[in-house]
């Protein structure tokens, strides 16, 4: 297997987004996290751009221990100095300068010529190399160069001291087999090419990042720069997930790479969340609905054979098991399904009546949940619990320490207890604690409203966890603290027997 080195960027170029800032001691949580994923080049900041970013640069470069640690510069003397200060403690550094180099860039930007653009290339590296021996150049809007051009840049800042060449298709624009073919050309062509690392630097304009990574890699390139959840300017980066779990699904191909893919859905979400950037539910790998299944037909292969439907396993990067999402679609067997999940056993008889239900309800609500779907079951599936709710009293108000009052009826046997709280609901819930004498930890409570108004019918989902299993409750009420009571008695009804 070919090593595949992977630069994540998200910390520089994905930090570019508008409205995706993140602080110093955010980017040092999201460096550690992308360490553990098995990231081989943490691309830090751009030093000179600002004091917070050359600080962060710092901070980081104390932080990780394994990873290599990058810094972004311009092709200029400044830049370069500033970038080998920040990366002073840094164990293993980096620096990453460059120029752009197609004629859009040399003309319009730069008002240059082609030989002088080259020779400031090849000064900006020699120049990185009196600081570290490991220099990266980028040969922005590489994309569209012209290969012959490309090739010369390359050949000159590779014989200055260059590791790696980055081949950026800055804007988007290239189809994959001309970005394959560009690598390809380079391989061929370029003198010295095996003494430097090929790197891809892709966005996604017109949708392509993912496939133009892929095929430069196939074509020669064997350092891809990505981001987590693909985020970018404009319309992303490629997506570091995407990138690795097209290589480890398809292993014909003979590249690997040394991420821990169990880690990469929660690394996902931290980054989500620290930069407040939404996951779209339909994105490979890491969306809401990459592992759902709403089909019957689907939802039946699936739940045979996981294979049928699925090319990745979902515990490969970290997610603990596919979704069968029940819908108007949906079949018997993923409605029996679900019922065993929560630990319902229902005879088929029982169980065509609650489908019939299930049908005209789903016509009603696109999706159906597990509160859903315990209240078709209705009270009689309470009535058989060894552990009822008789009575609940609560005294609340402010100013007022709240005191709740109740009694179960297990087994035929009555029991009363009280215990007061923060708030009517924690009373409610300590006083049934006080029976029910076990070392149980609410996991997850939620409440959710049914329709709309004040005496409207309250949802409530619990997730009780007890001896190191999960136990689902639910319950429902115009009377919320009611429904919680009733909802988490539901839940310890599953492990008390």
């Amino acid at each position: 297997m070919d090593r595949l080195f992977i630069f994540d960027t998200t910390l520089r170029d994905g930090e570019q987004v508008p409205g995706c800032q993140l602080n110093t001691v955010e980017k040092i949580q999201v460096a550690k996290a992308l360490e553990s994923l098995g990231v081989d080049v943490i691309e830090a900041g751009f030093p000179v751009s600002s004091p917070g970013d050359f600080d962060s640069v710092v901070e980081i470069s104390k932080a990780v221990t394994w990873s290599t640690i990058c810094a972004l510069t311009r092709g200029v003397e400044k830049d370069i100095d500033v970038a080998a200060d920040a990366l002073r403690y840094a164990k293993r550094k980096r620096i990453h300068t460059g120029i752009g180099t197609s004629d859009y860039h040399i003309r319009y930007k730069f008002n240059s010529t082609r030989d002088e653009i080259l020779e400031r290339a090849v000064a900006a590296t020699r120049y990185a190399r009196k600081y570290v021996e490991d220099v990266e150049f980028y040969c922005e809007d590489a994309g569209r160069t012209d290969n012959e051009y490309l090739a010369r840049v390359v050949e000159a800042v590779i014989k200055a001291g260059a590791t790696v060449v980055n081949i950026p298709d800055t804007t988007g624009f290239c189809l994959p087999s001309e970005f394959g073919a560009k690598i390809k050309y380079l391989t061929e062509h370029v003198d010295g090419i095996d003494r430097a690392t090929l790197s891809t630097h892709c966005h996604n304009d017109l949708g392509m990042a993912t496939a133009n990574t892929v095929a430069g890699v196939v074509n020669g390139a064997r350092q891809v720069e990505v981001t987590v959840n693909g985020i970018g300017e404009r319309a992303g980066n490629t997506s570091l997930e995407e990138v690795v779990m097209i290589f480890k699904s398809h292993k014909t191909l003979g590249i690997d790479t040394n991420v821990n893919t169990q880690r990469i859905y929660s690394t996902s979400r931290m980054v989500s969340s620290l930069m407040n950037m939404p996951v779209q539910p339909n994105k490979a790998i890491v969306g809401r609905n990459a592992f759902a299944h709403s089909s019957g037909i689907h939802q039946d292969g699936v739940l045979k054979d996981a294979s049928t439907y699925e090319i990745i396993d979902p515990k490969d990067v970290g997610i603990d098991d596919n979704s069968i999402v029940l819908t108007a679609r949906s079949g018997r067997a993923a409605l029996k399904h679900r019922l065993q999940v929560l630990g319902v056993a229902v005879e088929q008889d029982r169980l065509d009546d609650v489908y019939r239900d299930f049908l005209k309800l789903a016509d009603r609500k696109k999706d159906i949940n597990d509160d859903d779907i315990m209240l078709l079951l209705g009270d009689g599936l309470k009535a058989s619990h060894r552990i009822r709710l008789e009575y609940l009293q609560v005294t609340s108000g402010k100013g007022v320490r709240s005191v709740a009052s109740v009694c179960l009826n297990i087994s035929g046997e009555k029991f009363e207890a009280a215990a007061s709280g923060n708030g009517p609901v924690d009373a409610a819930i300590k006083a049934v604690k006080t029976i029910i004498r076990r070392r149980m930890t609410i996991r997850e409570f939620l409440i959710q409203a049914i329709s709309k108004g004040s005496d409207d019918m309250g949802k409530v989902h619990i997730q009780v966890e007890y001896e190191g299993n999960v136990y689902y409750g639910f319950a429902a009420n115009t009377d919320i603290i009611a429904a919680s009571v009733e909802a988490f008695i539901d839940a310890i009804n599953k492990f008390v027997k």
